[in-house]
């Protein structure tokens, strides 16, 4: 691959890929991967929100609560500005449409999708990652809302159950437009 030149802005910008799903999905895993894979930049939209807030991101969701941290999310997200980039996002992303519209002309959206027991598990096993939950919702509440949501943004869905992240990062090479990838050539 030949070495960009670091001064010039690209010939040809090319999109990014952005991963959605549940907390536990494997975006930033995956993301990680795919990024290495493809010889891009990797951006986790969660880090960006810690890093404005100087916190955990669990800490700022329990400081906002849930309405004030989508809002926080979604300015995050629609500032926003990169190319050859793989953004792995927060899970609750999709409840805010202009991040989503803006999401969507960054590039392809995919959907890393996995069964509530497997994130339920996953969750389980690192419950200090941070999510957007309302007093008195479940696990379960909101992953059956989001659900929809994620069918109704994604451009493709990666069904990651019995897939490890190179696999899952594979499977998405093998689905996108081919001119997606094309496009950094």
């Amino acid at each position: 691959m030949p070495t960009p030149d670091l001064v010039a802005a690209p010939a040809r910008l090319a999109p990014c890929i952005i991963l959605i799903g549940m907390a536990g999905a494997g975006k930033s895993t995956v993301g990680g991967v795919l990024a290495r894979e493809l010889g891009w930049a990797f951006l986790d939209s969660d880090h960006l929100i810690e890093a404005l807030y100087g916190a955990r991101l669990q800490d700022v969701t329990d400081a906002l609560g849930k309405e004030a941290f989508l809002d926080a999310e979604c300015t995050v997200i629609r500032a926003i500005k990169a190319n050859r980039t793989v953004i792995g996002t927060g899970g609750s992303v999709v409840y805010r449409e202009e991040a989503m519209r803006h999401l969507a002309k960054l590039g392809p959206i995919v959907h890393l999708d996995l069964p509530l027991a497997v994130i339920e598990e996953r969750i389980a096993r690192n419950p200090q990652r941070g999510l957007a939950i309302a007093p008195g919702q479940t696990l379960a509440d909101i992953f059956r809302e989001r659900e929809a949501l994620y069918a109704a943004w994604a451009d493709l869905r990666c069904d990651s159950q019995g897939k490890n992240p190179r696999e899952c990062a594979q499977w998405i090479l093998r689905h996108l437009p081919p001119e997606l990838l094309g496009a950094d050539a």
